[in-house]
């Protein structure tokens, strides 16, 4: 299977690496590190957001551009093999025209089904993380690894697992992270570099203390959830992504099984992170009910033509039923 990487390489000078419009630790790793892995090719790094800001942590994240490159050979997308994470793109005619015409390599760690319409190789395998996804397909290409590369692949597995620490860890995680160590990649200064840039403003500490008055309860204390409307989308997320200031301590609460933040745009648009605990791995079944996917313990999705208040009624109805399978 990673063969095809190399196969997808052969008669291609000019490679754009696509994140989806929800860049994380992972996907941005993955791509910095194809970038790293592949020093004979053209390489332009592609993501139709901006980068946040508390990404850019990752060094060479400005390398990472808002412009779609029409003329690359090819077309490599990290994270992700679900169409709903690539809505941005598909909506412009003309990147959505291009991605029909040209060759297409999707690399994904998701258990989500593949549903892209357009045609396209893909090497998708269950693992904790595509960076270490890309990290296999470079052993088994013979792709050599520096200490960029290293790093990079490091951060988004670090990024992915909660560093190392997320259920989805496996023995061969570790192995990994100790090849990469060999390799250059040191924990304990990217870690320092992740810390630095986490840090958060008095402001932004005020918002999170107002976040977690805004917390609901359902099912005797089994759901929690939090509604961000698109005024603290728009105040904040560029600083600091709401999702992350929350989850985690929704998650922690007592009793709590299941926590999930919900946001809402004008558009109608509605989207959800969702966390669970161990003894609940229910987080991708959830996101499938609104069309989304991701792992047994965090998963997200994106829904229209809603309301907080809806969603909220629907996960009050499905969780009881998953929970009890």
């Amino acid at each position: 299977m990673y063969n095809k990487f190399d196969e997808f390489l052969k008669d291609k000078e000019k490679i754009c690496i696509i994140q989806a419009e929800n860049p994380d630790g992972d996907s941005l790793g993955s791509a910095i590190a194809l970038d790293y892995l592949l020093p004979e090719k053209q390489i332009s790094l592609y993501c139709p957001v901006d980068i946040p800001k508390y990404l850019r942590y990752f060094a060479d994240w400005s390398r990472v551009s808002s412009e779609f490159d029409f003329k690359a050979d090819g077309y490599i997308i990290v994270d992700t093999a679900a169409e709903v994470l690539l809505s941005k793109l598909l909506d412009d005619t003309a990147i959505r025209n291009r991605l029909y015409a040209a060759p297409v390599l999707v690399i994904d760690h998701h258990e989500t089904e593949d549903d892209l319409k357009f045609t396209h190789e893909s090497i998708i395998e269950t693992r904790p993380a595509s960076a270490e996804l890309i990290y296999q397909i470079a052993k088994t290409n013979n792709l050599t690894i520096n200490k960029e590369a290293a790093e990079a692949i490091f951060q988004g597995i670090l990024s992915d697992t909660l560093g190392l620490t997320s259920s989805a860890v496996t023995a061969e995680t570790f192995e990994i992270a100790a090849e990469l160590t060999r390799l250059g990649a040191e924990i304990a200064v990217l870690e320092d570099r992740r810390r630095e840039f986490m840090k958060k403003s008095p402001r932004i500490l005020d918002y999170k203390a107002d976040l977690i008055k805004r917390i609901e309860y359902a099912l005797d204390g089994k759901l929690a959830t939090v509604h961000i409307p698109w005024d603290d989308i728009r105040e904040y997320s560029d600083e600091y992504n709401p999702n992350v200031l929350i989850l985690e301590e929704m998650r922690l609460v007592e009793g709590v099984k299941v926590a999930v933040a919900i946001k809402t745009y004008p558009d109608g648009k509605v989207t959800g992170k969702i966390r669970c605990g161990m003894d609940t791995p229910i987080a991708e079944e959830i996101a499938g009910y609104f069309g989304g996917g991701g792992h047994p313990y965090a998963a997200g999705f994106r829904t229209y033509d809603t309301t907080y208040e809806n969603v909220v009624r629907d996960l009050i109805k499905i969780i009881p039923d998953l929970d009890n399978k």
